[in-house]
């Protein structure tokens, strides 16, 4: 009976994943089919989850989709908008294309140390949608865009957000935060060596690709990796993805212009220092609002997280609405002040952000419909029954996919934190019935969910929405697939290694 029911729960991940990478169905339409099916099985299955509780999940999911989520993605795309508007992006482009004309290079900079950087301070989208709106911006495939961009953002979301993913996972199992820190960090070192030369091949499509890059790409793995894992350890959550992808950044940069001057593009003709400088305004005001804003600086965001509406739409459970201190808002006013301080016009900003909202009204149906879903699954207790199977059916052995049950949290909500929140306390009550250390697999939990971040059907919208493929989700997926399968692998040879040799 309890297999008959796991299969039930199940039901909707699978159908999901088939209509997506199989039948390649549009997401929005598939998302929208899924959530209705599964506030049936929610309702009239075993789980026996009231309408009105039902109803009430799905609206609380369809909130959480439109704010901060939605808003995120929104505002990434409108701030690129408005550098196409501008003429700002062709500048940019050309000052990154002075640094290298090598495309593999470019991904490292821009899609791995640029896009971790954005997930490391905003998280919610932004290190997607930026990145691979850029690079599709700078002559690159949009498809090949929005999948290395996906690819890129897996490794930094543990810690993204200034480091909200590991400090709920602390507050979730009462483990000390900055022991977590530490050993996510650790098991997460070696995949980000992996990553980078992966992101590498990928751009080739081959595993040639490294050929003449091979120092860049280790260096640009290296510099990223030991000072997220010393900052994890001395310091805890916040600061680990930030140091990594701001050193990364500048050492591949600094690589790239000493050794590897032969692919240095021209720089752009008769552009003065001011008009680079303006050109990126718009990102230099989105990194200043969302650093002030953050933990780093309590006194501001305790101020402006006031500023807030907290109502009750599912039960009794409180959801907050923060109108200022969310990246998305933040986001929209860097890039107004920073539109208007370009010499344009209020109107037309306002008329650029309207068309934005309107390009991306398909997306949202879709966010909406996969984050619905995904609180019916959790409140109905359809995400724990699929957990506590798998669990019970391998035992010992369960350090192997425990990666892959963080990777499932992520792939259903589209968050790393909230794949935390779903199974951490899980992972430490098996780690204690099976006499592991909970640390460990806590830590395999949250570094796994990592994985599910590229396949998310949430973070896919997002990618596609940046790069204007709108219902090419599913082939996205097929590409993104492979490479998770092959993550979450390794991770759970990784973490089942250490505990058999004792090292835990």
């Amino acid at each position: 009976m309890e297999f008959l029911q796991f299969g039930v729960a199940i039901l909707p991940i699978i159908w999901l994943m088939f209509s997506l990478g199989v039948l390649r169905l549009p997401a929005y339409k598939t998302c929208t089919a899924t959530l209705v099916a599964t506030l049936a099985i929610a309702v009239f299955g075993w789980w026996q989850m009231p309408v009105a509780d039902a109803a009430g999940a799905a609206l609380e999911g369809a909130a959480l989709a439109v704010w901060p989520i939605m808003i995120v993605i929104i505002a990434a795309v409108f701030t690129y908008n408005l550098s196409i508007a501008t003429g700002s992006m062709e500048i940019i482009k050309g000052m990154l294309s002075s640094i290298t004309t090598d495309r593999r290079i470019l991904v490292l900079i821009i899609a791995w140390g640029f896009g971790g950087f954005l997930e490391g301070v905003a998280g919610y989208g932004t290190a997607v949608a930026i990145p691979a709106s850029i690079l599709a911006a700078m002559g690159f495939n949009p498809l090949f865009a929005a999948i290395i961009c996906l690819v890129a953002n897996t490794v930094p979301t543990a810690f993204g957000a200034i480091g909200i993913p590991v400090t709920t996972m602390a507050s979730v199992t009462g483990l000390p935060v900055t022991e977590l820190s530490y050993f996510t960090a650790l098991q997460l070192t070696p995949f980000i060596m992996v990553i980078t030369f992966l992101l590498v091949m990928l751009t080739e499509k081959s595993v040639r690709g490294v050929k003449g890059v091979f120092f860049i790409t280790l260096v640009s793995g290296v510099s990223f990796a030991l000072p997220q894992l010393m900052v994890a350890k001395y310091l805890g959550a916040e600061l680990p993805c930030l140091a990594g992808s701001v050193c990364s950044m500048a050492v591949t940069t600094l690589v790239a212009r000493t050794m590897y001057r032969h692919t240095a593009g021209e720089a752009t003709d008769g552009t003065s220092g001011r008009d680079k400088f303006m050109a990126w305004l718009p990102y230099i005001l989105i990194f200043a609002f969302i650093i002030l804003c953050s933990n780093l600086f309590p006194g501001i965001k305790h101020a402006l997280s006031s500023v807030k509406t907290t109502v009750a739409i599912y039960g009794d459970h409180p959801f907050t609405f923060k109108w200022i201190a969310t990246p998305g808002t933040l986001i929209i006013i860097a890039t107004f002040l920073g539109g208007m301080l370009q010499g344009q016009s209020f109107g037309r900003i306002a008329g650029i952000f309207a068309n934005t909202t309107r390009q991306l009204a398909m997306s949202a149906v879709t966010v909406i419909a996969i984050v619905a879903m995904a609180k019916v699954m959790a409140y109905s207790g359809m995400i724990n029954t699929i957990a506590v199977v798998v669990a019970a059916v391998t035992g010992s052995f369960f350090p192997l996919i425990g990666p892959m049950i963080g990777a499932l949290g992520t792939f259903v909500t589209g968050s790393d934190t909230s794949s935390n929140v779903l199974f951490g306390k899980l992972q430490l009550e098996i780690a204690r019935e099976i006499g592991v250390d909970p640390r460990w697999l806590v830590a395999a939990s949250a570094g796994g969910a990592t994985a599910g971040k590229m396949i998310s059907p949430q973070s896919i919208a997002v990618a596609t929405a940046a790069t204007g493929l709108v219902g090419s989700e599913g082939e996205i997926l097929g590409q993104t697939v492979k490479v998770c399968i092959g993550y979450l692998a390794l991770y759970g040879v990784l973490t089942y290694a250490v505990i058999m040799l004792g090292f835990v």
